[in-house]
């Protein structure tokens, strides 16, 4: 009996130990305009609506061959007391825009418990946060965007126009995925950008996504 409880224990390290191995992280941040008007809609955060800025989606260990791991270890769930510090940037980086209104808890749980647990390796709850906190500020790209002079006011603007904006301005090549809005019209939604295995510096995409666009869309308001 010993002899199998130990067996069971060895390979549950095993599986969490090849699991928590990445090649990169995922890096995505979403436009609240889009989100907003599309048919799923959304919810303002019980804290009012967000500033008009890309907020944060997670940051999400990925694998070369383009699939990835997730929840990885339910033994360390999320435990909000682990980032109280965080928690002003959370709300203004990181707003949920889920229904009905909350104060974004449940989204970074599920962030962490999914996509967190399986980078526990390189960073620990409160050093995933922050670290993608910090990645989004470096990166900003919305400001990327205005001064290239792509604005969030429902205006048209090409593919490759934002690719080559964000590009230019920032050094990496973007994925970029688009949603549609309550009349049809393909519109700028989330930007993928890569980060190595560290969570420490922005690299070039190993993988190549299907893109997700039309040649041109709309940039809405919010």
């Amino acid at each position: 009996m010993k002899t199998h409880l130990l067996l069971i224990k060895l390979l549950t390290l095993l599986v969490l130990s090849t699991s928590q191995h990445f090649d990169f992280f995922y890096l995505v941040q979403q436009w609240p305009g889009s989100q907003c008007d599309s048919k799923f809609s959304c919810c303002y955060p019980t804290k009012g609506k967000p500033k008009p800025d890309f907020g944060i989606h997670g940051l999400w260990p990925n694998w070369i061959n383009g699939s990835y791991p997730s929840n990885c270890d339910s033994n360390s769930p999320f435990n909000s007391s682990e980032i109280i510090d965080l928690v002003s940037q959370m709300e203004s980086h990181w707003p949920t825009l889920s229904c009905p209104s909350n104060d974004g808890q449940k989204f970074w749980g599920y962030e962490w418990n999914k996509h967190g647990t399986c980078s526990k390796s390189v960073l620990d709850q409160h050093d995933f946060f922050s670290t993608t906190l910090k990645l989004k500020t470096q990166i900003n790209l919305l400001g990327a965007l205005q001064d290239a002079g792509i604005h969030p006011n429902g205006s048209e603007y090409t593919m490759t126009s934002i690719r080559d904006a964000i590009k230019g301005a920032r050094g990496y090549t973007p994925w970029i995925e688009c949603n549609r809005d309550v009349s049809g019209n393909s519109q700028l939604y989330q930007i993928y950008l890569c980060v190595d295995s560290s969570g420490s510096r922005f690299i070039e995409c190993p993988v190549t996504l299907a893109k997700k666009c039309s040649p041109s869309i709309k940039f809405p308001l919010f």
